[in-house]
């Protein structure tokens, strides 16, 4: 299944985990897996507090403050700052799900992580049983 995501600054944390919640009530499995894969190197994906959107600030000026979109990068596109944070944070999460209820603790969502937009991006979302 693919989520298609539309971003609309240049980086942006977007809780997807509603998006992912449906994909599972609308699949037949009631256990297993569901695999959160991004197809891009510019961007990422994390679990993290969605109650505070503070937290999300907060992570992106750190994240700002430790990898500058300014700095003497090699990569002639001038994106090297987003192809570094995209691999800290990752390309995938695994997160468990029984009766078709998501596993996430209480104040943890899914979001994804653009760090070079705003564009058009892709999310690869695999709902896998289990016994």
């Amino acid at each position: 299944m693919i989520i298609n995501i539309d971003t609309n600054k240049k980086e942006e944390f977007l809780d997807i985990t509603g998006k992912i919640y449906e994909l599972i009530q609308k699949s037949s499995i009631e256990k297993g897996i569901v695999h959160i894969f991004v197809q891009h190197t510019t961007a990422g994906i994390t679990i993290n507090e969605n109650a505070d959107p503070d937290v999300v600030k907060d992570i992106i000026s750190t994240l700002d403050e430790v990898i500058p979109i300014k700095n003497n990068y090699k990569h002639f596109e001038g994106n090297s700052h987003a192809h570094i944070k995209a691999s800290l944070l990752g390309s995938s999460v695994s997160v468990p799900f029984n009766n078709k209820k998501i596993s996430l603790g209480t104040w943890q969502g899914i979001y994804f992580c653009e760090f070079d937009g705003p564009r058009s991006r892709k999310v690869i979302v695999s709902i896998i049983e289990s016994k």
